[in-house]
């Protein structure tokens, strides 16, 4: 099975009891940071082993290498910052440890290395190749606190959400699901969108060629106007119950949220789904994009900066795939001779323009089953 990223899963929930219970009885007197959705999202990420080999929020060194090289300081391959902002006026200095708080329950703690002062600007343009707040990413950032802390987290135990219970594995134990199936060959999909049939389409394909398909939808933030995540998850279950051999397809939740970074956060989902177990991930068109900030096949491209034997994943490149009115099948520039009149684009924001007009995604966009559960939503919205 291919290692994690850097060569060991990490794990920073801590199983040992006395470990804990001296954490727990230092808790009422710590300094106190209550996070918000992206910071607790990421450390679950941190905690889990799914941002292996990171064993806390980044230090300064870190920081700064993820943006000038998309490396750690020690070379290892690393392309967006994984931070802990807090405001200026935060009573926390360096050498504390500081207890970690969401939605008012205590969770773990950080040991401060590292206080450290960022340019803002700085990162959105190292990041996401732009200053303009209407990128979310940017938007974000500057939304900030002035200060990132760096350092090691510890939990007391596994973080516990009441949503998706049955799709949500780590990365450990979606690695042992893969043993038990015998699974060499893995590919990971990345989907932040319900499917609709160019994604069936490249995930077929891909299945030619793989022992399974690790279905990973991101349920942590997204846009506003992204479909939420009960209505996607209720689309891939409905697909894999008719469309798929159910016995060659896991479909689990990535608690990640989107950073909408493009080709820098193609190499991110990337390493996450190597610390899960696969080999290989499905990259198409525009991969983690919004709006027309990055090309169309940015995110391909940047996988050529990379030593394929280092990065280890390997990614699936796919072409923008439509129906053809003509070859009536779906098919992308690669297979289909026939003019774009004859061609039906398929997109995310497509499915969400024909809903908030009211209109019934056709057969050729999406499977009825799927269409009809979107229609219903956004009728109930």
């Amino acid at each position: 099975m291919i290692k994690p990223h850097g060569g060991v899963l990490i794990n920073r929930i801590l199983s040992n009891e006395d470990e804990k219970k001296e954490i727990l009885e230092q808790e009422r007197y710590l300094p106190k940071l209550f996070l918000n959705e992206y910071q607790f999202s990421d450390l679950e990420m941190i905690a889990t082993g799914a941002f292996s080999p990171l064993e806390g929020f980044m230090n300064k060194s870190d920081y700064e290498n993820v943006l000038e090289n998309m490396r750690l300081k020690n070379g290892v391959i690393w392309s967006m910052p994984v931070t802990l902002d807090i405001k200026k006026d935060e009573n926390i200095k360096e050498t504390d440890k500081v207890a970690l708080y969401y939605n008012n329950k205590f969770l773990g703690i950080i040991n401060v290395e590292e206080k450290y002062e960022y340019n803002k600007r700085k990162e959105a343009l190292s990041i996401y190749k732009t200053e303009d707040e209407k990128h979310p990413g940017v938007k974000k950032i500057y939304s900030q606190g002035e200060f990132y802390l760096g350092g090691k987290i510890n939990l007391v135990s596994e973080i516990v959400h009441n949503d998706f219970l049955e799709y949500r594995y780590t990365p450990n134990q979606v690695r042992e699901i893969f043993k038990k199936k015998n699974w060499e060959k893995i590919t990971a999909f990345q989907t932040r969108n319900p499917i609709h049939r160019a994604h069936e389409y490249i995930l077929k394909c891909a299945l030619e060629i793989s022992d399974g398909i690790f279905l990973h939808p991101i349920v942590g933030k997204t846009k506003q106007d992204d479909i939420p995540a009960e209505i996607r998850m209720r689309c891939y279950e409905i697909l894999i119950e008719k469309y798929f051999p159910k016995d060659r397809i896991i479909l689990a939740v990535n608690p990640a949220y989107m950073r909408y970074g493009g080709p820098r956060e193609a190499i991110l989902h990337a390493i996450v789904r190597k610390n899960y177990g696969c080999t290989n991930i499905i990259i198409g068109r525009d991969h983690a994009g919004v709006g027309n900030y990055y090309g169309p096949y940015d995110a391909q491209k940047i996988f050529l900066e990379f030593n394929e034997e280092e990065l280890e994943i390997k990614p699936l490149f796919f072409e923008n795939a439509f129906y053809c009115r003509k070859c009536e099948s779906m098919a992308t520039e690669k297979t289909c001779p026939h003019s774009q009149n004859d061609q039906l684009s398929l997109s995310g924001t497509k499915v969400r323009e024909l809903l908030s007009s009211g209109e019934i995604p056709p057969r050729e966009f999406t499977r009825p089953e799927i269409a009809n559960t979107l229609i219903e939503w956004w009728r109930k919205k």
